[in-house]
This record gives C-alpha cells, sequence and structure tokens, in this order.
C-alpha cells in the first residue's frame, strides 16, 4: 500500500486527474460530429418518414442541411381534407364521356366516388381553399377555444412537403384510406402501374371473405398449396355458370373494375406537381393504410410521364383511361391456403387494347390462353394469400371483354 505523501502517492494522484479531465473532455464531445456525412444520410433514409425526418432537421444546422439530401421518404397523409362536402357536376361530365354498354355503369361508378377523389385533390395537389376558408370565416366571439386552436393547425400537401427535398429516388406516399367505399365483408384490391396513361391494372375481388369451416367440403380440384409453376401454369377448367349473368354478377363486376381504375387514372392525374419537382425520383408508389390500392411507377415509367403530356378526362380530375382489353377469372367458391374462402373470387388484368405485351391465343367467342410470362406478372401483383387466389382463378377458363376509353 502506498503511504501518504511517497512519489509514488503523488504519480497517482497525477494519473487520477488526468483520467478524470479525460473523462470530462468526452463528456462534452458530441459524438454525432465524428460521424461523416455519408453514414447520417444512411441512417436518414433508414428513418424515411418525413415528419421524422422534419424533427431531425430542428436538432441542428447540421442535420437541417442534410436532411433534404435524403434519397429515400415516406409521406403519410393523415387527413383528407375537402372544402365542398357537396358532390361536383364535373363527374357527370365524365361519366358522359363514356361509351357503349358500359357508359350507364360509369355514372353511377363516377357519381358515387367524385366525393371522396375531390377530396383526394386537396391533399396531393397545392390548394388555397383551407387559407380562402379561414378568411372567409372568421372565428366569431363565441367560439370555443378548442374550436380556435383547431383552425390553427396549418394543412400541407405533399408536395408541399416535399418540396425542400431535391435528391428523391424512392418515394412512397399512403392515403388514410381506399377512396372506393365497400360494404363491410367485400374484398376489393387493386394494383395499377402508369406511365403517360395506363400501363396495367390488376384487380381482385370477392363478394364476401368465409372460413372454410362455414361452407361446404373443400374441393378436390383446385390445390390449396400451389407451387411456382401451378401458380404460372394454365389449365382451362371452370366454366363460368349461367347465375352469374343473370343474377347481376356480371355487372358487379363491372364496377368493381371501373371504379378501381377512375381511383387508380385519379392517384395519378393528382401526382404531376410532385413528379414535376422531382427529377431525380426512380421509384414512385401510392397505396393506402387500408390496402385497397396501389399505384406504382418506375424509372422508365417516370421518364415517359415527363416526356408525353398527360391526358385529362374532360373536367374531371384524372387521368383519361384508355381504350382496353381486360382477361377475367371467376370461381364462385375459392379455398385459400390457411382456411380462408373467397365466395365470388373474381380476377380481372386490363391493359390498354393497343397494348401487344399480353397476347391471348382465342378459344371461342370469350375463351383464351394467357401467356406464361403475363400469367406470373399477374398473381405478383399481390401479396399473399391473394397471390394464391390470383394463381388459383387463372387455372380457370380465361374470359375477354373489351372496354371504350373513358
Amino acid at each position: 500500500m502506498t503511504s501518504p505523501g511517497s512519489p509514488a502517492a503523488a504519480v497517482d494522484l497525477r494519473q487520477w486527474r488526468g483520467d478524470a479531465q479525460e473523462e470530462e473532455d468526452e463528456e462534452g464531445i458530441d459524438h454525432l460530429d465524428r460521424l461523416p456525412d455519408s453514414v447520417l444520410l444512411v441512417v436518414f433514409n433508414r428513418i424515411g418518414d418525413v415528419k421524422a425526418l422534419g424533427r431531425c432537421c430542428v436538432v441542428c444546422r447540421r442535420f437541417h442541411d442534410l436532411v433534404p439530401l435524403v434519397d429515400s421518404v415516406l409521406v403519410r397523409v393523415d387527413c383528407v381534407i375537402s372544402d365542398d362536402p357537396s358532390p361536383s357536376p364535373a363527374g357527370g361530365a365524365g361519366a358522359d364521356r363514356s361509351r357503349g354498354v358500359f357508359s350507364h355503369l360509369a355514372r353511377i361508378v363516377i357519381g358515387g366516388i367524385v366525393k371522396p377523389l375531390q377530396a383526394l385533390g386537396h391533399i396531393l395537389a397545392p390548394s388555397a381553399a383551407v387559407a380562402s376558408n379561414r378568411r372567409s370565416s372568421p372565428s366569431s366571439p363565441s367560439s370555443s377555444p378548442s374550436s380556435s386552436r383547431s383552425s390553427e393547425i396549418s394543412h400541407h400537401s405533399p408536395a408541399e412537403v416535399l418540396k425542400n427535398f431535391k435528391e428523391i429516388r424512392r418515394l412512397w406516399i399512403e392515403l388514410p384510406a381506399g377512396e372506393l367505399g365497400v360494404d363491410d365483408g367485400v374484398l376489393l384490391k387493386w394494383k395499377a402501374e402508369f406511365g403517360s396513361t395506363l400501363d396495367s391494372c390488376v384487380i381482385l375481388g370477392a363478394s364476401s371473405v368465409l372460413s372454410s369451416s362455414s361452407i361446404l367440403p373443400k374441393s378436390s380440384s383446385l390445390n390449396p398449396n400451389p407451387s411456382f409453376q401451378d401458380t404460372c401454369g394454365a389449365d382451362d377448367s371452370g366454366s363460368m355458370p349461367d347465375s352469374f349473368y343473370t343474377s347481376g354478377n356480371l355487372k358487379l363486376r363491372v364496377f368493381w373494375t371501373i371504379s378501381s381504375l377512375i381511383a387508380a387514372s385519379a392517384r395519378h392525374y393528382l401526382l404531376q406537381p410532385i413528379i414535376a419537382d422531382h427529377e431525380p425520383l426512380e421509384r414512385l408508389e401510392l397505396t393506402d393504410v387500408d390496402g385497397q390500392g396501389v399505384l406504382t411507377m418506375d424509372r422508365w415509367q417516370l421518364q415517359e410521364f415527363r416526356a408525353k403530356p398527360l391526358s385529362a378526362s374532360g373536367s374531371s380530375q384524372r387521368t383519361l383511361v384508355p381504350a382496353l382489353s381486360m382477361w377475367l377469372w371467376y370461381a364462385p367458391y375459392l379455398e385459400l391456403p390457411g382456411g380462408m374462402v373467397l365466395k365470388g373470387a373474381t380476377l380481372v388484368a386490363v391493359r390498354p387494347s393497343q397494348e401487344q405485351g399480353m397476347e391471348v391465343a382465342s378459344s371461342g367467342e370469350f375463351g383464351g390462353v394467357v401467356e406464361f410470362s403475363d400469367r406470373c406478372s399477374i398473381s405478383s401483383a399481390f401479396e399473399e394469400p391473394y397471390r394464391s387466389a390470383a394463381g388459383m382463378l387463372m387455372k380457370r377458363r380465361t374470359y375477354c371483354l373489351e372496354m371504350n376509353s373513358f
């Protein structure tokens, strides 16, 4: 043991003081300052959410300068704000441009969903509607504190939120809900790809979703665990029952198809300011919390969008849907792996009529055989268990339909 006052004790004291000073110096160091900008950008890209990135901006000046350089951003839209609670006559005008046998159905669909589509415009495109409402409706002295606080909340569209991000390459926008109101128990999902206009759309629907224990024993003709080859292969079976035509089932499926196409074209139209402001953009995906619809655009489709002028559908705020060829598959009951059963399961694949990517060999007035590669791209439009549903439906007979531009 070192005795106090000895030379060794003095050395120990100096060493202890030196360690304590080093600890104090390290406590005053911000270790984030030691990280290079490239590492911080990796972290910010992993964060992605635009609100969280906004909070990072106020931490320090360095973060404020780096955050606008991220290349992957997720925008979650909290709410939809509409300043016009009444349906617009634009919906009727757009519907009048639908031709052929689908004209009446188009009027029904547009009239039913024009209100949410108008509201969608307020969140995807900059608008002064909220500000004008505030100017035209000054708060009265009798207004409650809670109402005055809510009037002070600022609302920004995704285009406004993203205006300071100049290096975005991958962008995801998530809406608070799907545009199409469906009854409880009804399944309706769609995925659309766009360039300057519609490239393709796949729609999966069912009149109800049941459990296998609540219906008849499962059919032995369908493989409950299809392999990749089973999913992409073809097996012409399962003719359409007569009740499909006489009980309104076909009309309902056409209704679903037109509704999904209008919702997809409205989303596409309202992305114009975002695409114009972000030249580096290589991937864009617009989804909703309900998982109802997905619109995607890749690098080449975005380039086409910028190069070719967009065709609007009359006075309605959506992209003109071109003349279409459709392939439809139907099963009265479809049991999926895990015990889920789709009643009235329907799969519809849509391409522009002039598109030659989906070749169909005719085998009758409504029959056809879709090529192997197209079957794989259609089934991959959805996640499980709906991917399996698409593959199982494509094993059945193919029915071909045509639709005019609208």
